[in-house]
């Protein structure tokens, strides 16, 4: 199968890209860089606003997968607008150029913080579905409204032009290959320079975080027809603190500190979300523990950078008990 990827090149991309190409498919990675490319994939360089050419891109595709846009809440805090633009303007493009070039589907990378805006008693403790209505006075953060009206683009699209989707919403993703500003990277070459471990609010936030090559393969999965028109989310299985995550990292850089500041507005603090449809649509479970996953970012980014290794405690061996699983090898 032919098979478009945008953001190709980023964090997930790349790790999508790789397991496309393990199974056999025949990939387009596009992206405004080509960083890290797999000589499996076509790799052309992309800007999502430009919708001539993301239409020209997608000629001869089947399916698309569309993981460019804005990831960073950080910087969608601090740029609204091309927020929007990327977000937003960008998965209509790519809807557009999907329905022009005669593409069958779009899955679209979503994400789990569009739960902040659902309805109902945020403290029930009751795990989320898929079918959960959203309340427009819970928005909260730009970056939240931006992906909720992405997937509403997706819905119309479908009802108006045929063409169908996917909406695969992430839990929070985290391994080898990271973006250096997210949270655990940041924690890390933190503690590697000598700097505290600063902690928005009392830290209390948590995520379902998926390990990044688990979360890959349930792209793969979701190229099977019992996904078609089907939101699912893709949430990990154990709940961790960002008090949690900073522990994690000075159990490998002892000594380091662990500082609070103010909470950010609008942050997602976190409610359970289901991933029961993802078992049942896809057969699809995550396989890496929390720990385990840590260890293995660890490793990449001593080797990938090179750090003093005598600035790190030793990393425990592989885990094979406990029926922890360790995919196979990339926003």
């Amino acid at each position: 199968m032919r098979i478009a990827v945008t953001g190709g090149s980023g964090f997930i991309g790349a790790h999508v890209v790789d397991r496309l190409a393990d199974a056999g498919h025949d990939v387009i990675a596009l992206d405004l860089r080509t960083h890290r490319a797999d000589p499996r994939a076509d790799h052309r360089v992309l800007d999502v606003l430009n919708l001539p050419a993301v239409t020209s891109a997608f000629a001869g595709c089947e399916v698309v997968f569309h993981l460019a846009g804005m990831s960073n809440v950080d910087h969608a805090f601090a740029d609204p607008i091309r927020t929007v633009r990327l977000n937003v303007e960008g998965t209509a493009n790519v809807c557009e150029a999907a329905r022009v070039a005669g593409v069958r589907r779009v899955l679209f990378a979503s994400t789990v913080w569009v739960y902040g805006a659902a309805g109902g008693d945020p403290d029930d403790p009751h795990p989320l579905t898929e079918d959960v209505e959203f309340a427009l006075v819970r928005a909260g953060h730009v970056y939240t409204s931006t992906k909720i009206a992405a997937e509403l683009l997706l819905h119309s699209y479908q009802q108006t032009y045929g063409v169908d989707f996917t909406i695969l919403r992430y839990g929070i993703p985290y391994g080898p290959g990271m973006r250096d500003e997210l949270v655990l990277a940041r924690f890390l070459r933190k503690a590697l320079d000598g700097e505290p471990l600063t902690i928005a609010g009392d830290g209390q936030q948590f995520r379902n975080y998926v390990f990044v090559r688990d979360l890959a393969d349930a792209h793969v999965l979701a190229l099977a027809d019992s996904a078609r028109n089907a939101t699912i989310a893709l949430e990990g299985d154990e709940r961790v603190s960002v008090l949690a995550m900073a522990q994690a990292v000075r159990d490998h850089v002892p000594g380091v500190r662990i500082e609070h500041v103010p909470a950010r507005p609008g942050d997602f603090r976190g409610r359970p979300v289901s991933n029961a449809a993802a078992e049942a649509l896809l057969g699809w479970h995550p396989t890496t523990r929390f720990a385990e996953g840590v260890r293995q970012y660890v490793e990449w980014y001593l080797a990938d950078r090179r750090p003093t290794r005598d600035q790190l405690a030793p990393i425990p061996p592989r885990q094979a008990a406990d029926g922890v699983g360790v995919s196979a090898s990339s926003e």
